[in-house]
């Protein structure tokens, strides 16, 4: 079994033959998708898959960290009522992202904290997005540590930064990149990271992983991931299918009723 804890089924990519898409998850192995929302459309969307695929895919709910300076108190509230629908399994993705530079630092950091109070006080995980703002990142976790715990989704940092966020208690997701062949940094982090705390995503139809970089991804590909942290730290696909699959149930179980995905 394969779990892909982080895709975006919700973006318009995907529009025209999600019904094949699924076909092809389900032939791949992949028995779980947690399909994140970054903005109230495609959050109501997310939710909107989970129903419609029930039993295969979940939802998260969230707000980009590109869309803050648009975050207004309307869509946090729909946000807000959206996560505490049963499907919903995770806050986010949100978090900071000081690449693009298409929202202020300063409305990002009020959204990422709005977020984690957020999950909190609904007791679920929180996804987090961090592109250039580690540190930042790391600064505001710590403010809400030990009450969130969640996952650093698509985690392109280093293997000392990634330390810092285990520390916390967080997951470190790998995707598409770690199969990219000059890309040392994932695979220092996936070589170091404890196989309990390790998930692995998509981020489709983003980052495609070797032999389709540059094609659109689907969660289909996920084992295309497993393989290369598989033969990274010289384990079995078999065991890093196991693993993973056990930490997203453990992450993102249902904490009323403590049913897993």
């Amino acid at each position: 079994m394969l779990i892909d804890t982080h895709a975006h089924l919700n973006d318009p990519a995907f529009s025209s033959d999600l019904p094949e898409v699924m076909e092809r998850v389900l032939s791949a192995g992949v028995e779980n998708i947690i399909v994140v929302g970054y903005d109230v459309p495609s959050s109501l969307r997310a939710v909107e898959l989970a129903l419609q695929w029930k039993g295969i895919i979940k939802a998260a709910v969230g707000i980009h960290p590109y869309e803050a300076d648009e975050a207004h108190e309307a869509a946090k509230r729909e946000i807000a009522r959206l996560a505490r629908e049963e499907m919903v399994v995770a806050v986010g993705e949100t978090g900071l992202d000081y690449y693009r530079r298409l929202s202020s630092r300063e409305a990002q950091q009020e959204l990422f904290r709005w977020h984690l109070e957020l999950a909190q006080q609904l007791q679920k995980p929180v996804v987090v997005h961090s592109r250039e703002a580690f540190a930042d990142t790391l600064a505001i976790l710590r403010e809400f540590s030990p009450g969130v715990k969640g996952v650093m989704h698509c985690f392109s940092g280093s293997w000392e930064m990634a330390r810092e966020f285990l520390r916390l208690g967080f997951f470190i997701s790998l995707a598409g990149p770690v199969t990219f062949r000059n890309a040392r940094k994932p695979k220092e982090v996936a070589l170091h990271t404890p196989l309990d705390k390790l998930l692995i995503e998509t981020d489709c139809p983003y980052l495609a992983p070797e032999p389709f970089r540059g094609k659109r991804n689907e969660p289909s590909y996920l084992k295309y991931i497993a393989l290369a942290v598989a033969e990274i730290k010289g384990l079995s696909w078999e065991e890093i299918a196991q693993a993973t699959s056990c930490n997203a149930q453990k992450l993102f179980c249902d904490s009323r009723a403590f049913r897993p995905i």
